[in-house]
């Protein structure tokens, strides 16, 4: 399926409590939920790495899901606006 066509992508790196907290998890399920794309993975210096694709509204709704979590304190987002690519799925390390 060829989900590039009116799709915007971001890298987003996430700092503050976002790991151990669930974080990945709720990405999947709201990304699933709201239907985007992409894949989220922890790094190596406590961050969360993500890139999504979708529409502007619903990359939105999936940063408020997350931010919804009991634990999850985003302290920072840092974004960046980079080429959609074609994929079907969100996925996590």
């Amino acid at each position: 399926m060829n989900r590039v066509n009116g799709m915007i992508r971001r890298r987003i790196v996430f700092t503050g409590t976002v790991q151990g907290v669930g974080f990945r998890w709720r990405a999947m399920h709201a990304a699933y939920h709201f239907g985007c794309t992409g894949w989220c993975r922890n790094e190596g210096d406590g961050s969360v790495t993500m890139e999504i694709q979708g529409d502007a509204e619903q990359i939105d709704q999936v940063i408020g899901a997350i931010r919804g979590g009991r634990y999850i304190d985003i302290e920072r987002m840092d974004i960046q606006n980079i080429p959609p690519e074609d994929e079907d799925s969100f996925t996590t390390d």
